[in-house]
């Protein structure tokens, strides 16, 4: 398996003074999952305080922002919904754009649905790395978590709490002999999501397939962009997983994608139990809904002597 390519990346920690933007465009092209449509996507840089902003070139440069406000139907994907205008399966290009800590972006597509490519978001942490990083005059406001909030339903769960960075716990359980009980800890950092997040590939279980294709979902589905366990016990991937607990990493994947809808890089700790899209955006608007529950604040009014203040 190829390495994702180790770049500066411009955040530390998920943790930076100063808004960063891309330095050059860079694209890719490739079919989509659920609707099974070809699309090119191309990353624009964008002026600070843009924010992630998707841009349907076919729909006479319709936006659409990437924000909690506009997410729509939520099954086996991150759908957006503005004005009529539809887009899916955003999470895994947002989820690297988060985790890699670009803030403005304006995101060309020319279809309904960002490309599944492999699965997995490492593709798009690649362009990225092509791209290059550029750092902005503005200085980055973070959302610091002030107080614990959590949405849950049927034991599952789904938090947020104060912290001193941002870090995510995720824990999920599947009834295969492959999957079972996972978890995985980690603080949010560029390499830590590159060597441990990134490369992890969206999953499925044979069992389930007859039914998402009756309700026209995974159209584009394939062994090339999924990770499918058979009714047997086995996987159907040649060359096996990436990582044994490759379910939960693509979990802690999601989770990092959709949190970014919340408009703000966190600072708080993010736990996870047996959640999904829906859950994950539940607990955004949970978030936003009562200001008490954070304030937004600059990296140096928490650290005053942050490296780069004076820059």
């Amino acid at each position: 398996m190829a390495a994702v390519q180790q770049v500066p990346w411009p955040t530390e920690n998920c943790q930076s003074l100063f808004e960063h933007t891309i330095r050059n465009p860079v694209s890719t092209s490739g079919i989509g999952l659920h609707y099974g449509v070809d699309a090119s996507v191309r990353l624009m840089p964008a002026k600070a305080g843009t924010g992630l902003v998707f841009v349907r070139t076919d729909l006479d440069d319709f936006e659409i922002p990437a924000s909690w406000r506009h997410v729509a139907k939520l099954e086996f994907a991150t759908r957006l919904l503005y004005q009529g205008v539809f887009l899916s399966t955003t999470e895994h290009l947002l989820s690297a754009l988060y985790a890699l800590g670009i803030d403005n972006v304006r995101i060309e597509i020319d279809n309904l649905e960002v490309p599944i490519k492999d699965g997995s978001s490492r593709a798009f942490a690649d362009m990225l790395s092509q791209a290059g990083f550029k750092r902005q005059r503005r200085k980055r406001r973070y959302m610091r978590i002030r107080k614990r909030v959590e949405v849950a339903d049927s034991g599952k769960c789904v938090s947020i709490e104060p912290a001193e960075g941002f870090s995510v716990q995720c824990e999920t359980f599947f009834p295969h002999p492959m999957v079972g009980d996972q978890r995985l800890a980690m603080a949010v950092t560029p390499e830590a999501y590159l060597s441990g997040v990134a490369p992890a590939r969206t999953f499925g279980f044979e069992s389930e397939l007859a039914a998402m294709r009756d309700a026209g979902l995974i159209r584009g589905g394939s062994l090339e962009n999924a990770v499918c366990f058979a009714d047997s016990g086995a996987l159907l991937n040649d060359g096996g997983l990436r990582f044994a607990d490759e379910p939960c990493r693509h979990k802690c994947l999601d989770l990092i994608g959709d949190l970014s809808l919340v408009g703000h890089p966190l600072i708080g700790r993010v736990v996870a139990t047996c959640g999904g899209h829906a859950m994950h955006v539940a607990l955004v608007r949970r978030i936003v809904q009562d200001p008490d529950n954070y304030e937004i604040v600059t990296l140096d009014q928490i650290e005053p002597s942050v490296n780069g203040l004076d820059a």
